[in-house]
């Protein structure tokens, strides 16, 4: 039998139904409803547009987030990527796996198994976890700048376990040219 992950605490208030975990208000909603409203977006707009839209919204959300459970847990630097890519991991998201990170030059590689995407697509032939992407790069800058480092970085999926020949995703985040 696998490993589980360890459960994240979560609070439901009683009179507003709002679920709450590491002080952040959260959903709870089915896999398949959430990729299939993916799918839908995706089809009315393309794939490369909502990858653009999804990376800035993404980027945004994964600032905010480190900076809260940063504050919330007394994490800095690389304690709060790793603390990021676990929570993640135990979201359901799929199996993060930091496997590089360097603050000072600003890069990363983020190994992903189990994506969320790929269940529901399968073996479609293209990057289809590219909603993760803007993520990293928000979580490394959000982290560079609490820090006093004046890096700027970004992100690129580079594989993804969809495409043939490959049984896992990969993530790079490197500095802004």
């Amino acid at each position: 039998m696998a490993a589980t992950a360890p459960a994240m605490p979560i609070e439901v208030d009683a009179e507003t139904g709002v679920w709450t975990t590491d002080a952040l208000p959260m959903l709870y909603v089915p896999r398949h409803f959430f990729v299939n409203n993916h799918m839908a977006i995706e089809q009315e707009i393309g794939a490369e547009r909502y990858a653009e839209i999804l990376y800035d919204a993404g980027y945004k959300s994964a600032w905010h987030w480190c900076e809260k459970e940063s504050e919330l847990h007394g994490l800095e630097g690389e304690a709060v990527f790793r603390h990021y890519m676990n929570r993640l991991s135990q979201r359901g998201w799929g199996m993060f796996t930091t496997e590089q990170l360097d603050l000072e030059s600003g890069t990363a590689r983020v190994r992903l198994d189990y994506s969320a995407f790929v269940y529901v697509y399968g073996k479609a032939g293209r990057k289809v976890d590219y909603m993760f992407t803007g993520w990293f790069a928000g979580a490394m800058n959000q982290i560079l700048a609490a820090g006093a480092y004046t890096l700027q970085t970004s992100a690129e999926q580079v594989q993804s376990a969809a495409e043939a020949g490959c049984d896992h995703g990969v993530f790079i985040v490197q500095p802004l040219k």
